[in-house]
């Protein structure tokens, strides 16, 4: 199939040469044949020779690469693309373990799908979009899914109401499910029981990404005091509960997430009166609280969306970090995050480097953490490696 064409000013087409997914508005020379938004176009270097093809769109971002390679984007390519995402996930063990079946099957340019996000809770796949381009393909992609993934799949949500560009003059999208529909919410994640909320909750409806380092809290937390702040859906508060913690505190702005929290306890640990929940500013709660927690998880919204919010995110992370290293116990437990792309791993060190110097206590790194195998980052694009985090030993 013929596309239209984009061409490149001279010397734009190294990131290209290295496989990187994307081409700026900057790169670009002149466009052949006034492309609509989201449409697929040929990439060519001022030389005119083809390079790539991928979504266009206007913005920073001009096209989004789907392929190397001069092919058509139709149903067979996206049936390839899944296929792979799908291989990786029975190689992780994801697909088929009878005591798990939560994980992201499509990362963005993690899986060659720049701006689809795919997380499956038990048979409920939820796409989102985040380009103009895959929100076109979005029937397509589903078709796709439906012959990849067979009866794993039943259910297909779209929830891109808030990730598409807001510069893209899309017709007003509406969530809601493209193929199925389930009320059934609840997903299991290494034997635990969770409500997702697709509908209303941030993201695809739980933070997918958390998986591993819930399970290596989990065997931090024997007859240990936890404060689970920013606690959302309760991830770290139930695994604390499975791994013996003697009280569970679980703090979040928003009282639907506080809600949602006792209702995910309740599901694991019916009548446990070791966990209370409050629905409190995280900052306020960490200033009136004692010194009674020896765990305590820090994984705060991304502070930093953009690079112009970075130096006062670089702030967030430390003033927070530094009233938990003020307030644990000795001997205590930090497991700290930063879920921003803009944030390096360097940076957000240096941010909780500076508050524990701050506060004059001894502190040791155990593990230095990331995102799991599921959100994989492309080794093209390392931008794609978002999650950092840290578990600290504070004496």
């Amino acid at each position: 199939m013929a596309y239209k064409k984009v061409f490149l000013k001279p010397g734009k087409e190294d990131s290209l040469r290295r496989f990187h997914p994307w081409v700026f508005s900057g790169a670009l020379a002149r466009v052949e044949g006034e492309p609509e938004e989201g449409e697929v176009v040929d990439v060519y270097t001022s030389k005119k020779e083809f390079i790539a093809c991928g979504h266009y769109q206007i913005g920073s971002i001009a096209v989004r690469v789907l392929s190397f390679k001069q092919e058509t984007i139709d149903a067979d390519f996206w049936k390839r693309r899944l296929q792979v995402a799908k291989d990786l996930r029975v190689a992780l063990g994801l697909i088929g373990n009878p005591k798990n079946n939560t994980y992201r099957l499509v990362h963005g340019e993690g899986d060659n799908l720049p701006g689809l996000i795919i997380d499956v809770y038990d048979h409920t796949a939820v796409m989102q979009a985040h380009s103009a381009g895959m929100h076109m393909d979005r029937l397509a992609i589903a078709d796709a899914l439906d012959a990849v993934m067979g009866d794993v799949v039943q259910h297909i949500y779209y929830k891109s109401e808030t990730t598409l560009p807001y510069k893209a003059d899309l017709v007003a999208i509406e969530n809601g499910f493209l193929k199925g529909g389930s009320p059934e919410n609840v997903a299991m994640e290494n034997g635990l029981l969770f409500h997702v909320d697709w509908l209303k909750g941030q993201k695809t409806g739980f933070f997918v990404d958390q998986r591993e380092n819930r399970a290596l809290l989990e065997r931090y937390a024997h007859g240990r005091s936890v404060l689970n702040m920013f606690c959302y859906t309760g991830g770290f508060s139930f695994y604390a509960m499975r791994g013996g913690a003697k009280l569970v505190h679980s703090v979040d702005s928003s009282a639907k997430a506080i809600d949602l929290t006792n209702e995910n306890v309740k599901l694991n640990f019916p009548g446990d009166d070791r966990h209370q929940a409050y629905a409190e500013d995280a900052f306020k709660y960490l200033d009136r609280m004692g010194d009674q927690y020896d765990l305590i998880i820090l994984d705060p919204p991304a502070f930093a969306k953009h690079r112009d919010a970075l130096r006062n995110a670089l702030r967030g992370y430390t003033k927070l970090n530094a009233k938990a290293f003020e307030k644990i116990r000795p001997g205590g437990i930090l497991f700290t995050f930063s879920c921003s792309q803009v944030v390096s791993k360097q940076d957000f060190r240096n941010a909780v480097f500076t508050a524990a110097a701050q506060s004059g206590r001894s502190v040791r790194i155990l593990h230095q953490l990331t995102q799991p195998g599921d959100h994989p980052v492309n080794i093209y694009h390392p931008e794609g490696e978002y999650l950092k985090g840290l578990v600290l030993y504070v004496e």
